[in-house]
């Protein structure tokens, strides 16, 4: 375990009793309330300093209930320091109306609007959509970026379309890791890595594996990769709980995770656990 205190960039936290989630019907192990509680005791032993909540796919249109609900609990832990909303950016400028009223919640960072769910591959592509991302800028708010393997291609157009706005690649691009397939992934994440506005999130990577049969040797070409292209001035850790208990227990990610660190520098490990997170999400630690 790391010798310091941590940011966790990816946090969810639901109560489908108060808001639906329609995506956890038929995940028995999902479908019920992850509340804070159950996260501190999932996270026992681990030393997290700051917390980042990151939307969860509420049923449209309760994305704001869900901000105003993960605000409040912001109160009950002064670690929930950050919040990553929803907010329908395909509505292009127009987006500004609803912006505004989130930024009500003075926990707001960013927004994440996925574009993994989209049939449409060039979804990412449509000049509403990418004008509704630049119009991030203006209300000092970043992107995260969600998506899988299929997307990279697009992902790097998007991108290189709406560079004034900073960018995280969450679950390191959701690569073929159960298929064991680096490529194309490897040369795209090397390519995305060329865009000084985009940072990587490493999370949600034993969930890309078989959630029943996976090993930490099959995790490493894909987490060493992150750090070859985005170097340990771009990565980030983050949890992905709880929608990571269905592979990984949290304590053993951030053992995996601390095994890749091992023999680096202090001042590296301690960007990749907290102070890239810091800097990012603007945490003020």
């Amino acid at each position: 375990m790391p010798n310091f205190p941590i940011v966790d960039t990816h946090l969810h936290i639901w109560d489908p009793s108060m808001i639906r989630y329609s995506w956890l019907d038929g995940i028995d192990v999902l479908n019920r309330p992850y509340l804070l509680s159950d996260y501190n005791a999932h996270t026992e032993g681990v030393d997290i300093e700051a917390m980042v909540f990151v939307q969860c796919e509420a049923d449209p249109p309760s994305y704001e209930r869900e901000a105003a609900w993960v605000a409040a609990n912001a109160e009950t832990d002064p670690r929930l320091k950050g919040m990553v909303a929803w907010a329908p950016l395909e509505k292009g400028a127009a987006v500004a109306a609803d912006l505004e009223r989130l930024k009500q919640h003075k926990i707001l960072r960013g927004i994440r609007r996925i574009i993994q769910f989209e049939p449409d591959l060039d979804f990412c592509l449509r000049p509403d959509f990418i004008e509704g991302v630049a119009t991030l800028r203006q209300f000092d708010l970043s992107f995260d970026i969600c998506i899988d393997h299929r997307h990279m291609a697009n992902v790097i157009t998007f991108a290189g379309k709406a560079d004034t706005v900073p960018m995280i690649l969450d679950h390191i691009g959701k690569p073929a890791i159960k298929d064991g397939a680096l490529e194309p992934w490897r040369s795209q994440m090397f390519e995305l890595a060329q865009m000084d506005h985009v940072i990587c999130k490493l999370s949600g990577v034993a969930t890309e594996a078989d959630h029943s049969d996976w090993t930490a040797e099959q995790l490493r070409p894909f987490i060493d990769t992150v750090l070859e292209a985005f170097g340990f001035d771009r990565v980030a850790f983050g949890g992905d709980w709880p929608v990571a208990v269905q592979a990984i227990a949290y304590p053993r990610w951030v053992e995996i995770v601390d095994d890749v660190l091992k023999g680096e520098s202090e001042q590296n490990q301690r960007k990749v656990w907290r102070d890239n997170a810091n800097r990012f999400y603007r945490l003020g630690l």
